[in-house]
C-alpha cells in the first residue's frame, strides 16, 4: 500500500559541493523520499541536482522552484531531460512564475497577467518534455520547435506548478502534475489548495494532482525560541503578495504561526494533519541548532520509513 504522505527535506544550497552530496547521502540513507533544492540568489537549482544527484542514488531530486521568466521553454525542456539523463530519471520539475519585484525590478521583465504568462509557457513545455514537435505562437511566449528534443534514457518528469491562487491552481490541475507550496498553512492547504486543483484535474481527466508541501520545522523543547528563530529567517515572506495572501488566509502573520513546532509528537501530528488536508508531499524546511536539526531528521527519517 503506498504511503499516505511522501516525506523529504530541503537541500542546504549555500555549501561546497561535497558537503552537498554528503547531505543528499544522508538523505537518502535515512530513507527520505525526495530531497528539493531551492533557486533563489545561490546555486542554480537544476544544475546542482545533476552534479550532485548522479553521486547519490536511490532518492528524488526536486526543485523548489525553477522561475520560467528567464529561461525559454525550450531551454528549460533541454535542462530538465539532461537532469533526468544523469540521474536515472528521479526529477521532480518545480516551476513557478517568482513575484513581481523580482521579475520586473531585477529581470526588467514584464510580470503583466503571470497566469496567462504560465499558461502560454506550458503550451509549450509540456509537449517539448514529452518529446514532440512544437508550434505554439503565444502572445508573449512562442516556440517553434521543428525537431523534438532527444536526450538518450530521459523520461518525462512529474511537473509541479507553484500554484496559490485560483487560476494558477486550475491550470496546474488542467496540464501539469500537481503543485508545490511554500509559506502555506495546513488549513488552507484543505480548504482551498487540494480542491480546487483536486477539482480541475477531475474535470479535465487527469490523474489525481501532487500537492507537495514543504514548511518550516522545529522539534525541539524550546518552542518560543523556535518561533522566534522561524521568523527571523523567514522574515521576507510576509512581505510577498502571494505568500501573504495564503497567510491572510490561514489568519497567521508570520511563519511560526504556519510552522510545525514542538516535541516528536506535536510535530508528527502535524505533519499527519497536513495528509489528511489533501498533501501528498512534504518537504521539510527544519530550523534549529545542532540538537534540534538531529531531533528533526530523525523524526522525518522515523515517519518516511513506516
Amino acid at each position: 500500500m503506498a504511503k499516505p504522505l511522501r516525506i523529504g527535506s530541503i537541500i542546504d544550497v549555500d555549501r561546497p559541493l561535497s558537503d552537498t552530496v554528503a547531505q543528499l547521502q544522508r538523505f537518502a540513507d535515512a530513507g527520505l523520499d525526495h530531497a528539493f533544492a531551492s533557486q533563489i540568489f545561490g546555486p542554480d537549482a537544476l544544475t546542482l541536482l545533476a552534479a550532485a544527484g548522479s553521486q547519490v542514488p536511490g532518492i528524488g531530486l526536486g526543485t523548489g522552484v525553477v522561475p520560467v521568466y528567464p529561461r525559454h521553454p525550450m531551454m528549460l525542456a533541454q535542462q530538465a531531460l539532461t537532469v533526468q539523463w544523469a540521474t536515472a530519471n528521479r526529477l521532480l520539475l518545480g516551476i513557478g512564475l517568482s513575484h513581481q519585484v523580482v521579475v520586473e525590478n531585477m529581470w526588467g521583465m514584464s510580470f503583466e497577467k503571470p497566469a496567462s504568462y504560465m499558461k502560454e509557457y506550458l503550451a509549450s513545455l509540456m509537449p517539448l518534455l514529452r518529446g514532440e514537435t512544437v508550434s505554439s505562437p503565444g502572445e508573449r511566449v512562442t516556440t517553434n520547435a521543428f525537431a523534438p528534443i532527444d536526450v538518450a534514457g530521459a523520461t518525462v518528469p512529474p511537473v509541479l506548478v507553484a500554484a496559490l491562487g485560483p487560476a494558477m491552481l486550475k491550470l496546474a490541475g488542467t496540464v501539469a502534475d500537481g503543485t508545490i507550496t511554500w509559506m502555506t498553512g495546513t488549513g488552507t492547504i484543505g480548504s482551498h489548495i487540494a480542491p480546487t486543483i483536486v477539482a480541475a484535474a477531475d474535470a479535465a481527466g487527469r490523474p489525481t494532482p501532487r500537492i507537495v508541501v514543504s514548511l518550516p520545522m522545529a522539534v525541539t523543547a524550546d518552542v518560543e525560541g523556535a518561533k522566534e528563530r522561524i521568523n527571523e529567517v523567514f522574515s521576507i515572506y510576509p512581505n510577498l503578495p502571494s505568500y501573504k495572501a495564503m497567510l491572510d488566509k490561514e489568519g497567521a502573520e508570520a511563519a511560526a504561526d504556519i510552522g510545525f513546532i514542538g516535541d516528536e509528537e506535536v510535530v508528527a501530528a502535524s505533519i499527519a494533519r497536513l495528509a489528511d488536508a489533501g498533501a501528498t508531499d512534504f518537504v521539510a524546511s527544519v530550523v534549529g541548532d545542532g540538537e534540534e536539526r538531529r531531533r528533526g531528521f530523525a523524526l522525518i527519517s522515523e515517519m518516511a520509513r513506516s
